[in-house]
């Protein structure tokens, strides 16, 4: 009896505000280019009293994939809409709570000491770039947004036989910090991360294919209120501002 009367009393002082409730822990599916910047996020946002957040990160294709057989997890981010969009179509995500936070663009890097530039992307097409790496270009978004941009410009048919796909966007990051090929395209915001690499050209966002990053609660969560807080913290002052800090941009708002 006294067990039950003690068990009451905590459940009485839960509800009227009286002891602090125990803090969720949130699996957050995430592209691998965010990886630095959310991992500074979620430090900060359970450091101000919120959630735990613990991530899966990878290539939004491969997580999109694990969702749909199953995987648990409270929020996914993808680096793409077209990941989403499948999870969407198989009802999924929340759809209310989907929104695209985030925008990047694409360079070419190579490594530090290395002697080659690239005055424009068709010089990739000359016979010193023997690798290229990419993102897998078939299932990744940075690689899907790379051959995007290559067939814009007539180029993909000849730089097709040079590329060396990769697991995610960090995979191809790391073939050109170790001088394994002589060429890659990442995000701009891995470029800025690596010291072993160095950004040989530019591509104005304008001029590449639009990147979009959408995020959305999923609707098995267990916890769907506390990963709607998440997401909504991952649009406050102090989030943005550290995306700003690793170099995402900001979609611009919609018109009503």
């Amino acid at each position: 009896m006294q067990a039950i009367l003690r068990t009451l009393v905590i459940l009485l002082l839960w509800l009227a505000g009286g002891l602090p409730m125990a803090a969720a822990t949130l699996t957050v599916f995430a592209a691998a280019s965010l990886t630095d910047a959310l991992k500074e996020i979620a430090s900060g946002y359970e450091l101000g009293g919120g959630d735990k957040i613990v991530f899966n990160f990878g290539s939004s294709g491969l997580l999109a994939r694990q969702l749909q057989e199953g995987a648990p997890g409270d929020v996914f981010f993808s680096a793409d809409e077209a990941q989403l969009d499948k999870l969407d179509q198989q009802g999924l995500i929340l759809r209310a709570s989907r929104h695209s936070l985030l925008s990047n663009s694409l360079v070419i890097v190579v490594p530090s000491d290395s002697p080659l530039t690239v005055r424009a992307p068709a010089d990739l097409a000359d016979a010193k770039f023997k690798h290229l790496a990419l993102a897998d270009p078939k299932s990744v978004p940075a690689g899907i947004y790379a051959r995007q941009y290559f067939e814009q410009r007539k180029l993909w048919t000849t730089i097709a036989p040079k590329v060396v796909p990769t697991e995610n966007v960090r995979g191809a990051l790391a073939a050109v910090a170790s001088g394994n090929v002589e060429a890659g395209l990442v995000y701009k915001t891995d470029a800025a991360i690596s010291p072993q690499v160095k950004i040989a050209f530019e591509i104005a966002p304008g001029d590449g294919p639009p990147i979009s990053y959408p995020v959305a609660v999923l609707k098995d969560s267990r916890q769907s209120a506390a990963a709607t807080r998440f997401v909504e913290y991952l649009a406050s002052p102090s989030a943005r501002a550290v995306f700003k800090k690793f170099g995402f941009l900001f979609p611009p708002p919609k018109s009503l």
